[in-house]
């Protein structure tokens, strides 16, 4: 039974994998005294907090996806050791023992996340796809969302922007492109951004154009801390003026 529910666990896992899907691996690795499951148990917690399989319940088992969400943010292995012997803390049957868990994150090819589908964007795809990133584009003008106008996208979300964040998951393996038409665009959706996981965001516009939308963050109620997570301009100085050039420095 165990090892065909390990079977099982791991046949999720490279499924998972296979669809492009960031999820960590729970792993009981060592057990002493009265414990629920045993060694070589599996759990899998994916990256919007689901998870598959069992590795005993209670509070240990929020433990371990509470650690697992924080080892997909970081990309880092970890292992944490709970003891089974407090009843308060819920833990079914309080049956004694000590278990340690390593916790493996299996990350999805990393992701380039371009806002905004005009020249810039069409030019930083096409890099990001000759690099091997997996590249996710959105525009709310539809009719550049298209294979036509970005033919190297792997995902494309049309329409509201704000929607379509919600469409795809934003990992720490996510490198965010902003490169909208103006500024009352990047007022709506960095926010949302601020919000992810993700860890850059670069947002294209000139020292002038970063200054009036810093100050409407800041009146939306943004704190500063938050505005420091933002790259603007994006790209090194390389004095880039063609979009394909502008591209290659981000």
């Amino acid at each position: 039974m165990a090892s065909d529910e390990s079977y099982v666990i791991l046949q999720e896992l490279m499924e998972a994998q296979r669809a492009e899907q960031s999820l960590a691996l729970a792993t009981i690795i060592r057990a002493r005294g009265s414990v629920p499951r045993h060694v070589g148990t599996k759990m899998l917690v994916y990256a919007d907090g689901r998870s598959s399989g069992t590795i005993g319940g209670g509070e240990m088992e929020a433990r371990v996806r509470k650690a697992a969400l924080t080892a997909l943010q970081s990309g880092q292995a970890s292992t944490i050791v709970y003891g089974l012997s407090d009843p308060k803390q819920g833990d079914a049957g309080v049956c004694g023992g000590e278990v340690e868990v390593f916790i493996e994150p299996f990350l999805s090819r990393p992701t380039v996340f371009i806002i905004g589908c005009g020249h810039v964007g069409r030019a930083v795809a096409d890099l990001a796809h000759w690099l091997g990133y997996q590249v996710v584009v959105t525009d709310d003008r539809e009719e550049l969302v298209t294979v036509e106008n970005i033919p190297h996208a792997d995902k494309y979300l049309a329409g509201n922007i704000r929607a379509a964040l919600t469409q795809h998951t934003i990992t720490a393996n996510t490198f965010v492109v902003v490169v909208t038409r103006n500024v009352l665009v990047d007022q709506a959706i960095l926010p949302q951004l601020i919000a992810t996981p993700t860890r850059y965001i670069g947002v294209m516009g000139s020292r002038r154009r970063w200054a009036t939308t810093r100050k409407l963050l800041l009146a939306d109620g943004m704190a500063e801390s938050e505005l420091e997570r933002f790259h603007c301009p994006l790209g090194l100085e390389l004095n880039a003026e063609s979009p394909a050039e502008i591209a290659v420095s981000i």
